[in-house]
């Protein structure tokens, strides 16, 4: 037996050049916390996920196949590590892709975040996460659209990382006569040293064969003491209009740094259930026990003003013009 491991541990080194320039990672986030939410009256206390970054399961891996090109794989799925099940729709609906890349960039193909997403990420201190989630307070305007934090059956090409700080990225996805899935969008940024000013734009098919547009631009610049955010977001269905801006914070603090955010949406337009103006608050602490495991509290409130009924995550329904509150306490771990 041990002359049969001795042998397969040879083939392994001398077995062909394809293995030795191939690699596949296996990762993930379990982040779980205690949570206490308040809506129209109404409470909730629960056991919850997602209050620092979303937790995920997932396996990625390249291969170098020669002249400076690589092939990759990236699957990965939502976790729920508090009832220990998984998404309901998708099992690998967060990101399903396969990519080719080189010194000309990435072109990637399947599911994955928009370039709209991607850009808020960067400029929202909660990356659109927890109930400080900026996302929360973005609407499709009763387009139907599906593209506003990923899309399906992209072809997405990211520039090279080497063009002296500019990044960005196209894409394109068909919508396979699914209303609101077709889309056509990008980015283009700057980050060099403490700057990162960037915007992106968004449009995709939606009810009526009309558009929804979706535009923003931000800017961030750490000083070393904080890092300053602020970001502007546009979106539109018709004669319907919404207007975002968000100021972001984030302070470093020994072992960890405090979060902090305040974003006001104002909506124009036809009526419509559910949309108003609205503003949401939310500060956090985050703790880093080490570089994968960190404790974290974060309080946030939305305020709803007419047929507003924004809500932040996990809390009870809201009723039209009213507030939505959460505070949690919880601990994240990455692998």
């Amino acid at each position: 037996m041990k002359k049969a491991l001795i042998a397969l541990a040879a083939l392994g080194l001398t077995g062909g050049v394809a293995v030795a320039q191939s690699s596949v990672t296996l990762f993930g986030v379990l982040d779980v916390n205690m949570r206490y939410t308040k809506s129209s009256g109404n409470t909730l206390k629960q056991l919850g996920t997602d209050g620092l970054n979303s937790s995920r399961l997932g396996v990625r891996g390249t291969e170098d196949l020669g002249g400076g090109l690589k092939a990759g794989f990236w699957l990965e799925g939502a976790l729920n590590p508090d009832t220990g099940t998984v998404d309901s729709t998708r099992f690998w609906g967060r990101r399903a892709s396969v990519s080719l890349m080189g010194d000309f960039g990435e072109v990637r193909l399947g599911r994955g975040k928009t370039s709209t997403r991607l850009h808020i990420d960067d400029f929202d201190p909660y990356s659109t996460t927890g109930l400080g989630d900026v996302a929360k307070l973005y609407s499709t305007l009763g387009s139907g659209s599906d593209t506003l934090n990923r899309a399906d059956n992209m072809v997405q090409y990211f520039l090279p990382s080497n063009l002296g700080g500019v990044y960005g990225s196209v894409e394109v996805a068909a919508g396979e006569g699914t209303v609101g899935r077709k889309a056509l969008g990008g980015r283009v940024g700057y980050r060099q040293g403490p700057l990162n000013v960037a915007g992106a734009y968004e449009t995709t098919t939606g009810v009526g064969n009309a558009k929804f547009k979706q535009m923003s631009v931000g800017a961030a610049y750490d000083f070393g003491i904080a890092r300053p955010s602020v970001n502007y977001s546009q979106n539109e269905f018709g004669s319907r209009e919404q207007k975002l801006l968000t100021f972001g914070l984030t302070v470093p603090l020994g072992q960890g740094q405090i979060l902090a955010s305040y974003t006001d949406a104002k909506a124009d337009g036809p009526a419509l259930a559910g949309v108003g103006d609205a503003q949401l608050f939310a500060a956090s602490y985050v703790h880093n026990l080490s570089k994968r495991t960190a404790l974290y509290t974060t309080v946030a409130q939305i305020r709803n003003e007419g047929l507003g009924r924004f809500a932040v995550s996990g809390s009870p329904a809201v009723a039209n013009g009213a507030k939505s509150s959460g505070f949690d306490v919880g601990v994240r771990h990455s692998f």
